[in-house]
């Protein structure tokens, strides 16, 4: 094992252990995935972080999120999530209002023109879905989860 990664990563020493290995495969395979996923944001003015809020906030629609709760669910929490949602409150994706409960708390909801926008996106992103699917076993799918799961779960960034 190992060639596939070692020729793809022009390496051309052994590996130090499996777990090296096998850390760099999930880094060069999650790679692989989001550039897919990237490819097909770009085609509509969008970087992985804007699909990702965009689809954070479709999730609670109509309501929506102060920008803490964006952040704790963002696959990818960027350190500038303010700006990332600047940019689609100035597309028109989302709007920013002032909380009911807490008017301390600015609100963002996703607006009918960036329910539209995912509607358009939801097609391509299903295709690289299939493409994944395509390439993993049902067996492995439900592995490969487990896996990740493990290896994420009970995280605590420092």
């Amino acid at each position: 094992m190992g060639q596939i990664l070692r020729d793809h990563i022009k390496q051309t020493v052994p590996f130090e252990d499996e777990a090296q290995e096998a850390m760099l495969n999930l880094f060069v395979a999650a790679a692989h995935v989001r550039r897919r996923v990237e490819r097909v944001c770009w085609k509509y003015d969008l970087q992985f972080s804007h699909h990702n809020v965009l689809r954070i906030l479709r999730g609670v629609h109509p309501d929506g999120h102060p920008r803490c709760e964006i952040v704790e669910r963002m696959l990818d929490p960027s350190p500038d999530v303010t700006r990332l949602i600047d940019k689609l409150v100035d597309q028109g994706l989302v709007r920013r209002s002032t909380s009911e409960e807490d008017r301390r708390m600015t609100m963002h909801t996703i607006t009918d023109e960036g329910l539209d926008l995912l509607g358009d996106l939801d097609p391509e992103i299903r295709d690289v879905q299939r493409w994944f699917d395509e390439r993993v076993s049902d067996r492995d799918l439900q592995h490969l989860s487990r896996i990740c799961e493990g290896i994420y779960a009970g995280y605590e960034p420092d």
